[in-house]
């Protein structure tokens, strides 16, 4: 599915900016607190978010060389990096997640033109060209700020980025994997990404079956 760069870069932006305000002045104990994913606490979640723009980092770099540079070296290495920053201290924890956003945030700025369209491989093993690598970002920091369990439901991200994560989810879930059911666009888009969604309902009424998280 084509998307417009501008617009995912946008996204990226806006999901960043909502987990710096989700995180802003959380206590030690607040941030310690267990988030909406079983078994993370907020600090996993943030670790989890500062260590992908990192990753996402190196398929930036990839399309600007033409070097291979993967996301992780491999799934342990990126599940350890999750742990070890969840037991970074709150100033700490927060001073990575600032600098690696910002980081990742002015290497897309300053890609050529030219190098979005270069091919690049993610941590599932697709290849897909860098100009889906905001689009990437954008679904972690949105998602993932709804996942702090600090006020923000998923009626709080934007429309267009809801309609494009509900049909990325479905896609990407595979036909028949999922039931078709009717609500509003944050609750089906919740939904379908494993999240609690209130108001969703099987086509002709009743409860959907659970789904287990997306993301």
């Amino acid at each position: 599915m084509a998307r417009d760069l501008a617009t995912t870069l946008a996204w990226a932006e806006t999901g960043t900016g909502l987990c710096a305000s989700a995180i802003a002045g959380l206590s030690e104990r607040e941030y310690g607190a267990a988030s909406a994913l079983p078994g993370w606490t907020r600090k996993h979640v943030v670790a989890h978010l500062a260590a992908n723009a990192e990753a996402i980092g190196n398929l930036v770099r990839w399309a600007r060389t033409g070097e291979p540079s993967p996301m992780y070296a491999s799934p342990q290495e990126r599940a350890a990096g999750i742990e070890r920053g969840s037991l970074l201290d709150a100033v700490e924890l927060t001073g990575w997640f600032t600098e690696s956003a910002a980081t990742l945030a002015a290497a897309m700025a300053a890609l050529p033109e030219e190098a979005w369209r270069a091919e690049v491989v993610t941590a599932q093993g697709r290849t897909v060209p860098a100009s889906e690598i905001p689009w990437m970002r954008s679904r972690e920091v949105m998602v993932h700020a709804v996942d702090l369990a600090a006020g923000l439901t998923f009626a709080d991200l934007p429309d267009g980025f809801l309609r494009e994560l509900r049909e990325d989810i479905r896609a990407k879930r595979g036909p028949g994997a999922v039931p078709d059911v009717e609500g509003s666009l944050p609750d089906v888009t919740a939904y379908l990404a494993g999240r609690p969604a209130g108001g969703v309902t099987v086509a002709g009424g009743g409860r959907p079956p659970t789904l287990p998280p997306w993301l």
